[in-house]
């Protein structure tokens, strides 16, 4: 891992910050089954996450062309599950100290961003970050670098000199290309250790990896 000075860390949420393996997918099965389509599994709405925004997610799913309403339903679903989501073990700890040490923190999740107010509000995560940027903000998914780009962007920092933290290959796809830094959360769901460049097992370790990169 370079050892250049770190403008910023970006952090996938689903799975990164918060265990969110049930939550998410639970509400998307939900919200498919009010609208009339099939039973999923969660395995088969994880499948869909690099399909977009929520309503575009759904309508995959339903098989029909994506509503906007549809992500509305979404929402409405998530929020009443949205007490039942976890902060993974360690991740207060770790974003306080890098709070400490000044670097500017950003979080883009492929979910919406209406979604992201909705967890990270839950988990009391929200207050520290700068900038929260959601799936439905950019032009396209993950593993286009849309997102990690945007939320460099709206930090006023280059890309190149960001650490992009996420427990999936879409995240390292997206952090590579956006020219950041990619850390593979080894804690996370969908983690796959062949993926990445640089791995974490556990948030802690996240901070070993930084210590020697001083803030840009």
């Amino acid at each position: 891992m370079s050892t250049q000075p770190v403008a910023a860390v970006i952090w996938d949420m689903d799975g990164t910050l918060v265990d969110s393996a049930t939550v998410v997918p639970d509400a998307f099965i939900e919200t498919v089954q009010r609208l009339g389509g099939p039973t999923l599994t969660r395995d088969q709405v994880v499948a869909h996450y690099d399909a977009g925004a929520p309503h575009e997610m759904i309508g995959l799913m339903v098989g029909r062309e994506a509503r906007v309403e549809d992500g509305e339903l979404y929402h409405r679903v998530l929020a009443d599950l949205s007490h039942t989501v976890r902060v993974h073990d360690g991740i207060a700890e770790v974003l306080g100290e890098l709070g400490r040490r000044g670097v500017p923190l950003a979080v883009f999740t492929g979910n919406s961003v209406e979604a992201a107010g909705l967890l990270l509000g839950a988990t009391g995560l929200r207050d520290h970050f700068d900038v929260v940027v959601g799936g439905n903000e950019v032009a396209r998914p993950k593993p286009a670098p849309d997102g990690v780009l945007e939320a460099a962007s709206r930090l006023g920092v280059d890309a190149a000199a960001c650490v992009y933290v996420g427990d999936s290959p879409l995240d390292v796809g997206a952090a590579r290309d956006a020219g950041a830094t990619p850390v593979a959360a080894g804690w996370g769901h969908l983690f796959d250790a062949g993926a990445a460049v640089t791995a974490a097992a556990t948030p802690a370790e996240l901070l070993d990896l930084l210590r020697d990169r001083p803030v840009a």
